[in-house]
């Protein structure tokens, strides 16, 4: 199946375990409430007072933690990436771009970060929707090396 070809290469794996730990984290925080997150109905709730409808809040929940796993696992990789690559676009859009390119260092109140986080990350989520997941990965298993 087309969705599980992959280039094999080790490349992508590093790429993989930053991108998937990242998201797992992020999606840990708003689903379970771990590293200091509000868990899912906070989140959804935050979400829907910013103006988010809370079907939009879920779906980003749900894409942020399993894709963080399917990432991690080399699993529907490029459908993952997607995904990824869809909420950090959203975001940038949505709440860093007012705030400029850089992250805001030195947390000077009431001004948030710029975007040049979510472009790192989307930078990591497209080079796996290009080659896949590569080496030590499912889609590896599944879909075999692409030729």
């Amino acid at each position: 199946m087309w969705i599980f070809k992959t280039y094999p290469s080790w490349a992508p794996i590093f790429a993989r375990l930053t991108l998937g730990i990242i998201f797992f984290a992020h999606g840990s925080q708003k689903l379970l409430g771990w590293f200091g997150g509000s868990g899912w109905s906070g989140t959804i709730q935050f979400f829907e007072q910013s103006g988010v409808p809370a079907f939009l809040a879920i779906l980003l929940i749900i894409t942020e933690f399993f894709g963080g796993i399917a990432i991690i696992l080399g699993f529907f990789t490029r459908l993952a990436a997607l995904g990824l690559t869809t909420a950090m676009l959203v975001a940038i859009f949505k709440v860093h771009l007012q705030n400029g390119f850089f992250l805001n260092w030195f947390n000077v109140p009431n001004m948030g970060h710029g975007i040049e986080y979510s472009l790192a990350l989307i930078g990591l989520s497209l080079s796996l929707l290009v080659w896949g997941a590569g080496n030590l990965s499912v889609d590896q298993m599944v879909g075999g090396e692409k030729k």
